[in-house]
């Protein structure tokens, strides 16, 4: 095959992670909508809408190791197509964590609601922007923009300690919220992983562009990160 025709298999490639990764974002936005609007509907149809991602990752999958295996490429084109493969299974895994959170909603909206969400919807939607930056970043391999990504997160972090904190002083003052309130933390503990998932898009970014493994490091300005687990 042709150098022209690799060029364009790769672009197509780039093409299919961006409509998997908007997708995701889809999954997040819908996910949310569903707690904060108590619509269990809505959340059956994300629950039900996650096997479009992963028929996506499998997708993906496939492509990059055909391209590998037909045109064995070097360097930064490598370096392009193992990111892909990477980078489609963090998505596939935040699609996964907002079917979590719509478990979970689903659970909540049988009971009365137990406060005001506001900050969930904060680390949501700070999550979703961070996995869109970092498709963004893969996009335009930019590791400017990548590294502001890294930086994001710690927000995330910060908003989940405050929220734990919030519903332990609920479940110390009145026992009945305990069940409410330990959804609520799985709820949070689920958008930080989601955030945890584009800090790895993130590190792949940095690497596809400047070659330089960057896990288990320390960005400047920034707290420790660390891969996300399945």
């Amino acid at each position: 095959m042709t150098l022209r025709h690799f060029d364009e298999e790769l672009s197509e490639l780039k093409t299919k992670l961006l409509r998997m990764a908007g997708l995701a974002e889809d999954q997040i936005d819908k996910a949310l909508t569903a707690l904060v609007g108590r619509d269990s509907t809505l959340a059956r149809q994300v629950i039900e809408r996650d096997h479009q991602v992963n028929a996506m990752d499998v997708e993906i999958d496939e492509d990059c190791i055909r391209l590998l295996a037909l045109h064995q490429p070097a360097a930064r084109d490598l370096r392009l197509v193992t990111t892909a493969m990477k980078i489609a299974t963090e998505l596939e895994r935040i699609s996964d964590l907002a079917e979590n959170v719509c478990e979970r909603a689903i659970e909540l909206n049988e009971e009365p609601q137990l406060k005001p969400y506001i900050d969930i919807p904060r680390m949501g939607n700070l999550a979703r922007m961070m996995v869109k930056e970092s498709i963004d970043a893969f996009v335009k391999e930019d590791a400017a923009l990548a590294r502001k990504v890294l930086t994001d997160d710690d927000s995330v972090d910060d908003l989940m300690e405050q929220l734990f904190r919030e519903l332990l002083s609920f479940m110390l003052e009145d026992t009945r919220t305990i069940t409410r309130a330990i959804r609520l933390s799985f709820i949070a503990k689920y958008l930080e992983r989601m955030a945890d998932h584009a800090t790895n898009i993130a590190e792949l970014v940095v690497y596809l562009v400047e070659g330089k493994i960057i896990r288990h490091t320390t960005p400047p300005g920034s707290s420790e990160h660390h891969l996300a687990q399945p």
